[in-house]
């Protein structure tokens, strides 16, 4: 029953953002708000973050903080890269997805066999990614080299040869584009569901569905079965996991191995959209990665939600500077809700004894609500610096308000020896 009501409330939840969605862009004139284009967008920029944040989720269930997704990620990309443009899209795939593990792989011995610190390990990675694949560069793509007369540089991988595949799903893209003409008559909500869905489902790259399908293949891996639950015990107890006989160094080193394959995944995402390596193109998406999965409480749900909101901020300010500006106003929108549903547990006594407390938060969300509707009223324009950062600050401040609630697993980057009880 728990979890019948927890999928209820996810459905409501989604359902009311919509209406909120649509209610700001009928408010503020701003159609990209729920546009096609701006989910198309947004689902292209959350996949490569939630891949990167789907690998941190894996290392971190067993016990291994992992913040060389980045470095894992360049790697996926320059390996992508350079197998694409020689023998296609899957030899990029199967490359990227080496490349990152290899890197999970460098991790895993420094962390579970030598018993470096995870952070130090971490940036190591980060730091390594870059100059190994620069080196590679330099080697491999140099003027007279076959990948050179490709049209290779030094900050660049020729492009990959064929088709990558972007299908359309079934049913709501086959046939008259009705999505498209039932946006185009920006109606209240059903010009902004079927721009949404349109948008979502509409010309979208195989590894999109394929990291779609990752999220509940990874919830069914680690919650459902007896590797999932030998996987999350090394991350909570890892002790009386080896008590139990569970092989602990081995199942840290098949999450860190999978999680760094994971973000060499995302960086293959990245090459597949550009058709080729493009040093840098990873943009620090490993870090919001980390993120997003911290903001989702170390759960692929969670995650999801994370990698959804950091796209779409994303997505939006590439389609539409003026149109970030309606975030003041969706924010605002967004407090005032809270503010009512504080109201309701109070009127029901669901707050008996915390009454000082949310009467100081009620006043401070009330308060931050005036403000940002002031901030909409009074700017049109964002200044282009702010625009280009405001996923980042989105990122920050999301982190902000959901590290009140977040539980980390308790062994999460403990160095773990066998036989020494903690």
């Amino acid at each position: 029953m728990t979890r019948v009501r927890k999928y209820h409330l996810a459905l409501i939840g989604v359902a009311a953002l919509i209406l909120v969605m649509s209610l700001v862009r009928v408010v503020s004139g701003e159609t990209d708000i729920t546009s096609s284009g701006t989910f198309a967008a947004a689902l292209l920029l959350a996949v490569p973050i939630g891949l990167a944040g789907l690998g941190g989720l894996w290392a971190e269930r067993a016990g291994v903080v992992n913040i060389g997704l980045e470095g894992m990620m360049v790697l996926g990309t320059w390996f992508a890269g350079w197998a694409g443009y020689q023998w296609g899209p899957v030899a990029a795939l199967a490359a990227g997805l080496i490349g990152g593990a290899l890197g999970g792989l460098l991790h895993a011995i420094a962390t579970v066999t030598f018993g470096v610190d995870h952070i130090i390990s971490g940036v190591a990675i980060n730091l390594l990614g870059p100059g190994i694949t620069r080196f590679l560069s330099e080697v491999l793509y140099k003027e007279g080299t076959p990948a050179a007369e490709a049209g290779a540089g030094i900050t660049t991988s020729p492009a990959i040869t064929g088709q990558t595949w972007t299908p359309s799903l079934p049913v709501f893209s086959d046939g008259p584009d009705l999505l498209g003409k039932l946006e185009s008559t920006h109606w209240f909500l059903l010009s902004d569901v079927a721009g949404i869905v349109r948008g979502l489902t509409h010309e979208i790259n195989i590894l999109v569905l394929l990291a779609v399908l990752l999220l509940p293949l990874t919830y069914f891996v680690l919650w459902r079965t007896s590797f999932g639950l030998r996987l999350r015990s090394a991350g909570e107890n890892p002790w009386a996991a080896e008590s139990l006989g569970v092989n602990v160094y081995l199942i840290k080193y098949i999450a860190v191995v999978a999680s760094g394959a994971l973000a060499g995944l995302g960086g293959v995402f990245l090459v597949f959209v550009s058709t080729k390596y493009v040093e840098g193109q990873t943009a620090g998406r490993g870090f919001i990665g980390l993120a997003a999965m911290i903001f989702g409480n170390w759960r692929p749900g969670g995650l999801a939600a994370g990698a959804a909101l950091f796209g779409y901020a994303d997505g939006l300010q590439l389609r539409s500077s003026t149109a970030v500006t309606t975030f003041f106003l969706f924010g605002a929108v967004l407090l005032l809700i809270y503010v009512g549903l504080q109201v309701r547990r109070l009127m029901t006594n669901d707050l008996a004894g915390q009454e000082t407390k949310r009467y100081t938060l009620m006043a401070a969300a009330v308060l931050g609500a005036v403000i940002l509707f002031w901030l909409w009223l009074t700017v049109d324009k964002l200044p282009n610096e702010f625009v280009f950062i405001t996923p980042h600050v989105l990122t920050l401040l999301v982190l902000l308000v959901a590290s009140q609630r977040l539980r980390m697993p308790k062994a999460d980057g403990v160095v773990y020896r066998r036989g020494e009880q903690h």
